[in-house]
């Protein structure tokens, strides 16, 4: 086993945890306010990377305009799924809205595959530059607009849920939805804007992924499956935890491809699933709270 690669595996892994992580900030976000594990979040992040593609190769817009506009139409795109989907059933069984949600997730793929269809779709990166040399690794300009905007958004989201009146109000429907209703809090509608924004940071990660891999409509089941280990990993409903669960799950994907076997590169994420499930299955930052039965 050669260490001089070690630098390098290390900074892809951290790139690629970035984008794990982000998938985990989305499903905590519905996973905190519903309860519900949200498979279609995998989608949102695909949609966001052909509707990133779209605007600018299609519409010819602007860089910046072409990853801006997705954000909100795939916020657009999670509110309807709530609104349509969720929202009729809100009385049936927790596992009937997961499964739900999986069949959503199955629609949204077929639905791009007709839109878009097969092919992977070229984004330029957000900034011209040569690659960063740093402790014996290249990093190129883009894994570190990934880096930063999973840090800001991570960052950003709690202050969020913890400073502003809407946030609070659907951290309030978390912990106990009866006692929201009875203050005024309007639960469906909080429910709504978990979707919208767990939507919201999938296309941001989906943004800022197609520069570095090709968006196409097939990307979305991976990245949820990645992106779920890293929210079980760090602890489900911990935002904190969802960004050090997915900067894990991308590091043992990396070392475990170099060192290992490129071969088994998917099964790492899962393994490790299994070992928290089993060791720790509130996960490593996870703090308990009290949730209404449904």
């Amino acid at each position: 086993m050669d260490g001089s690669g070690l630098p390098q595996f290390i900074a892809t892994g951290i790139t690629q945890g970035a984008i794990y992580a982000l998938v985990a900030v989305g499903f905590n976000l519905v996973y905190s306010a519903t309860g519900i594990i949200n498979f279609a979040q995998g989608e949102f992040v695909m949609l966001g990377g052909m509707f990133a593609v779209t605007c600018y190769s299609m519409l010819h817009l602007p860089l910046a305009l072409a990853v801006v506009l997705p954000i909100a139409a795939v916020m657009l795109v999670g509110a309807g799924v709530h609104y349509f989907t969720i929202r009729p059933l809100r009385r049936a069984h927790l596992l009937t809205l997961i499964m739900v949600t999986v069949g959503v997730s199955v629609a949204l793929r077929g639905l791009a595959k007709v839109v878009w269809g097969a092919d992977a779709y070229p984004l330029p990166p957000f900034s011209a530059g040569e690659s960063l040399s740093l402790a014996g690794a290249n990093i190129n300009p883009q894994s570190l607009w990934v880096m930063a905007c999973a840090a800001a958004t991570g960052a950003a989201l709690t202050l969020f849920l913890r400073c502003t009146l809407q946030g609070r109000a659907m951290v309030a429907c978390a912990l106990n939805r009866r006692a929201a209703q009875l203050v005024g809090i309007r639960v469906e509608r909080m429910h709504m804007w978990a979707f919208a924004l767990a939507g919201g940071v999938g296309a941001i990660a989906g943004s800022v992924l197609a520069p570095i891999a090709l968006p196409s409509y097939d990307v979305g089941l991976a990245l949820a499956l990645k992106g779920f280990c890293a929210a079980v990993l760090g602890g489900i409903g911990s935002n904190a935890g969802a960004l050090l669960g997915g900067v894990l799950v991308g590091l043992l994907e990396s070392l475990g491809a170099g060192y290992v076997s490129s071969g088994y590169k998917d099964a790492f994420a899962f393994f490790v699933l299994l070992l928290v499930l089993l060791l720790r299955p509130s996960g490593l930052l996870n703090v308990p709270t009290r949730r209404e039965e449904r």
